[in-house]
């Protein structure tokens, strides 16, 4: 503040680490802090056995809920956590659900799409997210096991680095053993501004989690008009309206799924109503919109700290 001259009213910190640095900078400046936070650890545990989080990490979450002024949620589900798990003051927290970027994720023709990534017709199920135990890619490759759909299907796993990630080449292993290599392409990582191609060459898109504070990339894909199947996990719920713009499915039963996806990537009537109503649905949650909330938020905070 000194060095630039500037005064400033608020700090906004996302993630428990940087939020250890927003609660002592808040706290030396006399200035308000709001905090979101990207996962909780107590969730994590809970959706996973065996997931390793620090306890450190859930102290540390907890300590941040009680000392900022205001705590964002991305879902009502994560609200919720947060007060039954961590002890957080309900009345400082409100959910906002996160927003997408209407201008960059937009329905985008499909031919064309297929076309630039070199992809031959057929039916083409998307994964994209990071390459790890939580988010279900194992899970995603026994369920494709199961899809009696020969050569026609493809699946494109978008997400991690072949060379260097230890859980990826396991999976790559994995896939050989139950029979899917041949169907299965782990593309690895792609550019931001290519994943509109990938959701709009996709005819749907799953999102197999474990768990999801909010599920940014199903909000994404339905932005571009492809259905998601998804599982009924975290703030998915709050994107994904079953059975009108996706599908949410409560247990983690692979038969289940797979007879699921093989329904909807069959039949292009359900398709194409399902794409409708997900881009309908996406374009309520531009960031515009989810930006506005935060404003009106920040400016409340800064009225109470001044009367």
């Amino acid at each position: 503040q000194k060095n630039e001259g500037r005064v400033y009213r608020l700090i906004h910190s996302h993630y428990w680490l940087s939020g250890m640095v927003g609660a002592i900078l808040s706290q030396k400046t006399d200035t308000c802090h709001v905090i979101t936070f990207h996962t909780l650890a107590e969730l994590k545990k809970r959706a996973l056995s065996g997931e390793g989080e620090l306890s450190f990490r859930s102290l540390t979450e907890r300590n941040l809920m009680q000392s900022a002024d205001q705590i964002i949620a991305f879902s009502h589900h994560e609200m919720d956590a947060m007060v039954e798990m961590y002890g957080a003051s309900r009345d400082r927290v409100k959910a906002v659900h996160c927003g997408v970027d209407l201008s960059q994720f937009k329905p985008l023709d499909m031919h064309e799409s297929r076309k630039r990534l070199g992809l031959n017709g057929g039916n083409i199920m998307l994964y994209v997210g990071r390459i790890e135990p939580l988010k279900g890619v194992e899970f995603l490759l026994r369920v494709t096991s199961m899809m009696d759909m020969g050569n026609s299907l493809k699946v494109l796993i978008v997400g991690g680095d072949p060379d260097q990630e230890k859980e990826l080449k396991r999976l790559m292993t994995l896939s050989k053993k139950i029979g899917v290599s041949e169907v299965v392409d782990f593309v690895g990582r792609v550019n931001q501004d290519e994943l509109p191609s990938y959701f709009s060459a996709a005819d749907v898109c799953f999102v197999p989690s474990y768990y999801e504070s909010f599920g940014l990339v199903a909000l994404e894909a339905m932005a571009c008009g492809t259905p998601v199947v998804a599982s009924r996990v975290g703030g998915l719920p709050g994107i994904i309206k079953h059975g009108r713009n996706g599908y949410l499915l409560p247990w983690r039963c692979p038969e289940r799924y797979a007879d699921t996806l093989t329904m909807v990537l069959l039949n292009k009537n359900l398709r194409d109503s399902m794409s409708k109503a997900a881009v309908e649905s996406a374009g309520t949650m531009g960031w515009g919109m989810v930006s506005k909330k935060f404003v009106d938020i920040y400016q409340t905070i800064l009225k109470e700290k001044i009367t």
